[in-house]
């Protein structure tokens, strides 16, 4: 489909203040990056490694300090650009009680749409497109502080998708959830990836980036990692010397293969170990 996002040389801080004179801390390091248009990528790092900044370049809440980011070729910095840069990249982030600001599901989706214009019959046909698109157009009437985080961070969702955008950025959009509802989000996201949307997620669950078609590991500002999970995960050693894991799969396949069990080092999800495991019992 050809590149989509391009970060090119890009440098970001932050000016602190409160310290007196004002300090500058710099989040980004000169990085470079492209992603195609239908990519699922996810983007790990501790707290601190930049991926929440970079997340927030995508549809310029940030401006690079230095170098240029492109979004379908605009620039960020082209303000005249801002409207069709945030209708083609929406963002979803961490708590969704932050982007819900309506007190019916419905008008909730229905929103921004109504805040540019949209006729009402098409706001209908969208919101209810949306809805269905995340499983929750039973849901419609509801009252969204009576649902579940899971279920509120698909209207969240939701809300992002009647804008039509072509990507989404997620900024750890499950980190306020339990299981059920990582799971539920997970699986959304899966969806509209294969429906052609191009999905940035930014996460610290391993699990989570090791469905993606490719992960980006960052540390300090910089790009340490950038391939499929398979190619990321199987370095584990790389991984923990800069504070992160990798699926807990994965530590078990590693245990099992120093243990002297005859297993691929790249597994990264539990049907793939039940499988080779399957296998080596029947072999056996």
């Amino acid at each position: 489909m050809g590149k989509f996002i391009e970060i090119k040389n890009v440098s970001f801080s932050y000016i602190n203040d409160y310290d007196d004179p004002p300090t500058k801390n710099t989040v980004l390091k000169d990085i470079s990056l492209e992603i195609d248009e239908g990519e699922f990528v996810a983007v790990l790092g501790h707290n601190g490694s930049g991926k929440s900044t970079l997340a927030k370049l995508l549809n310029a809440i940030n401006l690079p300090e230095t170098g240029e980011v492109l979004i379908d070729g605009m620039d960020t910095r082209d303000e005249k650009l801002l409207y069709d840069i945030r209708r083609t990249v929406g963002m979803v982030f961490q708590n969704p009680d932050n982007q819900i600001v309506a007190t019916v599901v419905e008008e909730d989706v229905a929103f921004a749409l109504e805040n540019i214009g949209v006729e009402p019959k098409e706001i209908r046909r969208r919101v209810d497109e949306a809805l269905n698109e995340v499983g929750m157009y039973e849901y419609r009437e509801h009252a969204p502080h009576k649902l579940s985080g899971g279920q509120k961070q698909r209207i969240a969702i939701a809300g992002v998708l009647a804008m039509q955008p072509r990507c989404i950025v997620m900024d750890e959009p499950t980190a306020m959830l339990d299981p059920i509802g990582r799971r539920e989000i997970m699986e959304t996201i899966k969806e509209l990836n294969a429906e052609g949307v191009t999905i940035v997620l930014i996460t610290h669950y391993m699990e989570e980036a090791a469905q993606a078609g490719r992960v980006i590991v960052m540390d300090s500002g910089s790009i340490l990692m950038d391939g499929g999970p398979k190619e990321v995960f199987s370095q584990a050693d790389k991984l923990k010397s800069v504070g992160l894991d990798v699926p807990d799969v994965t530590d078990l396949t590693h245990d099992l293969i120093k243990a002297g069990i005859d297993l691929p080092d790249d597994i990264i999800s539990e049907d793939e170990c039940v499988e080779k495991l399957y296998r080596l019992l029947k072999k056996g």
